[in-house]
């Protein structure tokens, strides 16, 4: 199996409201054991005309706007409406193909919250609907490191990271970084070392 772990940085937390500053993307088959630092990566920052954001989100993301302000080719730029467009040529330059005589692509997602949090933002993104489909089965490795005797909530990236024995269990609130981690994460369930 296929599947795309998406990560998305952003000016806040309203998907109506705020927008998306950075995206990454780790395409990853279940079928194979291929080593994390050679799988399909994509990263995106994402450049706006203006930012409206929540004071939290935006210092998180200092560095984005830095990259911004003083390119240092850390990661390409691109417009919001050419992130779309982009990412579907990523997933068709990687195997991805057209759904049958269709102008999208369509993935099977993976992420930390990513059905409540990041499918909204990408939803709200130009043309997204457009050049990507994403399946209704959305791998959230939460499911994996619940436990459902004492958690109020599901647990958090980093709490999942914790629990799966990792030794940094830090989250770098980095797209393609957190879309790594929750790749690590669900491998611990088909592909234990």
């Amino acid at each position: 199996m296929h599947y795309v772990s998406i990560d998305l940085e952003t000016t806040g937390t309203n998907p109506a409201r705020h927008q998306i500053i950075e995206f990454g993307a780790v395409i990853e088959n279940t079928n194979k054991n291929t080593e994390l630092q050679n799988l399909p990566r994509f990263k995106r920052i994402v450049k706006h005309p203006e930012y409206t954001g929540q004071a939290f989100a935006l210092n998180l993301n200092a560095r984005i706007f830095q990259e911004l302000v003083q390119p240092t080719g850390a990661a390409p730029v691109c417009e919001a409406l050419e992130l779309a467009g982009q990412f579907k040529d990523f997933l068709l330059n990687n195997g991805f193909a057209t759904d049958e005589e269709k102008t999208y692509v369509r993935i099977i997602a993976a992420g930390k919250n990513f059905a409540a949090f990041d499918l909204a933002f990408l939803n709200n993104l130009p043309g997204w609907r457009d050049h990507i489909r994403i399946s209704q089965q959305i791998l959230d490795p939460a499911m994996y490191y619940i436990n459902f005797q004492d958690d109020q909530k599901l647990p958090s990236l980093e709490e999942c990271k914790r629990r799966a024995g990792f030794e940094d269990a830090s989250v770098m609130h980095d797209a393609l970084a957190d879309a790594l981690d929750v790749v690590r994460l669900l491998r611990q369930q088909y592909h234990p070392e």
